[in-house]
């Protein structure tokens, strides 16, 4: 059978399809009602780096309100912004600047996001010292709220085995450390950000604004993240809202043959590939390619073929102003009916949606 025949029962679990398809303990309300401001908790962690705190809180203030301001139109906040530590007692950060917080994280009885800053180097006296933040993650979290952690903050997601199976980021020189520390997390350091499922993570300090960026996008749209970026005279994270975790590279590995696979597949994604086809333009049988390639990238051959040609046609939408049905013909499917059940089934929306909320003519001018 050719792999890329059918839906394969693996999805890479977006940040959508999370919420709304594979998830059915957490509640599929995501974006909120439009009417409602979206409550964020911004953690204060002693001996952090103060700007992975502030920079999310002066973002999330921004959207809807700074750019209104700036052109004389009524400000729509957007976000309800809270700052939190652990006794609601001023904390240290890194360079002896003291983050007094608006309150206790028992005090936070409603959240929707909670973003999580870059601990101190030491990653060990930070894990010990926020172990008390490790149950209150895990019980929000299984609340349906969405967790961002930035660079090394990402431990304490980890930490708590919010990121077992899933794909996640963090800083170059702590990557290999926290690799053999939490070997069930994907670890992609090559991203600068990831989205997978309800978690978030960002790769280094300034990840903080363009992580912060990318959930005001994601919760907001794409004309009001631009709006913010404006008027706070940042980038936005890149053109391609997705790109960063959507391509779905293979987590590292150092197996030759299976990377020839690989970019066979990226070369070729309107191409039908049969496991025996696969398996011999590599010398190995077909069941020996199978398992090879699951085992170096975590996928089987079909699910890996279908995430390619999902991020392409999640490109081409962004990007272009191309017909769905070429789209879909382009990334190899000839029944439009079927690639839009499996966009949707990826996303969480359907192309026509998807192009609506994140195609460059929404673009603020």
């Amino acid at each position: 059978m050719a792999i890329g025949a059918v839906a394969s029962a693996r999805a890479w679990p977006t940040l959508w399809s999370i919420a709304t398809a594979q998830d059915t303990s957490m509640p599929p309300a995501f974006p909120p009602p439009p009417s409602r401001v979206i409550d964020v908790t911004v953690l204060l962690i002693g001996a952090g780096y103060a700007s992975t705190s502030v920079g999310p809180m002066e973002v999330f203030h921004a959207a809807g309100t700074l750019w209104n301001r700036l052109n004389r139109v009524a400000a729509e906040p957007r976000f309800r912004v809270r700052s939190a530590s652990l006794n609601g007692r001023v904390v240290d950060s890194t360079c002896r600047l003291g983050l007094l917080p608006s309150c206790a994280i028992g005090d936070i009885d409603a959240t929707d996001i909670i973003i999580v800053p870059a601990a101190g180097p030491d990653l060990a006296a930070c894990l010990a010292d926020a172990a008390p933040l490790l149950p209150w993650l895990r019980h929000w979290h299984a609340r349906g709220a969405y967790i961002a952690g930035i660079c090394t903050g990402v431990a304490l997601l980890a930490e708590c085995g919010l990121l077992d199976g899933r794909r996640a980021t963090t800083h170059w020189a702590h990557a290999d450390a926290l690799r053999q520390r939490y070997p069930s997390v994907h670890w992609q350091p090559e991203h600068f950000l990831t989205e997978d499922g309800h978690v978030f993570c960002g790769g280094g300090v300034h990840a903080a604004m363009d992580l912060s960026l990318f959930l005001v996008e994601r919760f907001c749209g794409h004309q009001v993240a631009r709006q913010c970026a404006r008027a706070l005279l940042l980038n936005m994270p890149r053109s391609s809202q997705t790109s960063y975790a959507a391509m779905p590279l293979a987590r590292p590995h150092a197996d030759p043959l299976i990377q020839r696979s690989e970019q066979l597949l990226r070369r070729s994604l309107r191409q039908e590939h049969s496991i025996e086809q696969l398996a011999s333009q590599v010398e190995l049988g077909p069941r020996s390619f199978m398992r090879r390639f699951k085992a170096a990238t975590g996928y089987t051959p079909g699910a890996y073929l279908q995430l390619l040609r999902m991020a392409r046609a999640r490109q081409m939408l962004e990007d272009g102003d191309a017909s769905i049905a070429a789209i879909a013909a382009a990334v190899g499917y000839a029944d439009l009916t079927f690639f839009r059940r499996l966009f949707r089934r990826h996303t969480g929306l359907t192309p026509s949606v998807y192009r609506q909320q994140f195609g460059p003519q929404h673009a603020a001018t």
